[in-house]
């Protein structure tokens, strides 16, 4: 009867230890990459709504992603990469259909606006994301030049 308390604990311990090892794995990768705008918002809502490099880095070229892991916060990536800091913010891709002609052969430029609060005070941005596919999955290849 001991044994099988043991053996049951055991079980219980290793199948707890295995659910919770496999949740993390997806908290700190974006998963959804077939659609370029997809990969763009949720590359920006991992940066500045999550606050995890990590998961931004995920959908990032090798060398996009180095950079980003170099800065260590999400607050530092923001200041540095972009030149802007959000408390909280919306994003929503270019609507227009602009962004259909830009996709060529494998490779897309993705507008994004922001509209957020930075210490009670409303901030209004646009930036743009070079955006490759690799074996059916998109990744951000570049960070452009703001358009204005």
């Amino acid at each position: 009867m001991r044994h099988l308390k043991n053996i049951l604990s055991f079980l219980l311990l290793s199948s707890v230890f295995l659910l919770t090892a496999c949740d993390s794995d997806d908290s700190k990768r974006i998963t959804t990459v077939d659609n370029p705008e997809i990969v763009a918002l949720a590359f920006f809502d991992a940066l500045y709504n999550e606050k995890n490099i990590e998961k931004a880095a995920s959908v990032c070229n090798p060398k996009l992603a180095r950079l980003i892991l170099h800065y260590r916060s999400p607050q530092a990536v923001a200041r540095h990469l972009f030149n802007m800091s959000y408390d909280k913010v919306e994003m929503k891709p270019d609507s227009s259909g602009v962004k259909i002609r830009e996709q060529f052969k494998g490779s897309a430029n993705i507008t994004v606006y922001f509209d957020g609060y930075y210490q009670d005070k409303r901030f209004k941005e646009v930036k743009r994301l070079a955006v490759v596919q690799r074996d059916g999955k998109w990744f951000i290849d570049k960070i452009l030049k703001d358009p204005f």
